[in-house]
């Protein structure tokens, strides 16, 4: 007999949750147990939801999807994560991959391509949207990124954790002393990790770290 796979939903946007959870229970042997509409509820359900798979938003307010990611995988190891993203982001991927994502799914994906991705996860395999593999190959070849250990490191890869968590606060809007009180941190030491981000990123403005933030994912062009 079949054993029932334990899918367990993270995203911000209800109807894009009811969606999933509706063709997730119409496909046989695969179960919804829980959903979260922000990254700390998904972190704190589960601990308490028995799950094989986590679909997890790339860009939540707050808490996004690589930091989750980054903190699921301590949690509890034996939980596979699927991010779900509008966007075939190169640099996302390729961090979301290192950090331990065992998928990447568009969000665009049709009913077949869901059920593949769960599967296969489910397998021990890694499954990328074609569309993201695509993406991949694509900037691999345009690069010319044949040298792997010589090649240089991405910016995004080289931020902290703590660096990428304050950048998407900026991108959110949260001003300096807000950002301080949220992460509980002095308001001159957020002011540090900015200047450091900036100087890392080759970015001299706000603006330019929100649009910087939309390119690789941590938050969506519409929040």
């Amino acid at each position: 007999m079949m054993n029932v796979i334990r899918v367990f939903l993270a995203d911000d946007h209800a109807l894009v949750r009811a969606g999933f959870r509706s063709l997730l229970q119409s496909f046989h042997g695969i179960e919804v147990v829980g959903e979260a509409e922000d990254g700390q509820g998904a972190l704190k359900l589960l601990k308490e939801k028995q799950a094989d798979i986590l679909l997890l938003d790339v860009s939540m307010k707050g808490l996004n999807g690589l930091e989750v990611l980054g903190r699921v995988s301590k949690l509890n190891p034996r939980i596979r994560v699927i991010m779900l993203s509008m966007h075939a982001n190169e640099e996302y991927v390729v961090q979301a991959l290192k950090d331990g994502a065992c998928g990447y799914l568009l969000k665009d994906a049709g009913m077949g391509e869901l059920e593949l991705a769960v599967r296969s996860v489910a397998r021990g395999e890694i499954y990328l949207s074609p569309a993201v593999s695509k993406y991949i190959v694509d900037e691999y070849l345009r690069r010319g990124d044949t040298n792997g250990p010589s090649q240089q490191r991405r910016p995004f890869e080289g931020l902290t954790s703590r660096q990428r968590e304050i950048l998407q606060l900026i991108a959110e809007g949260h001003s300096t002393k807000e950002i301080a009180a949220k992460l509980d941190l002095s308001v001159k030491t957020v002011d540090s990790h900015r200047t450091e981000l900036m100087t890392r990123l080759g970015i001299h403005d706000i603006a330019g770290l929100v649009r910087y933030a939309i390119r690789v994912g941590l938050i969506s062009s519409e929040k």
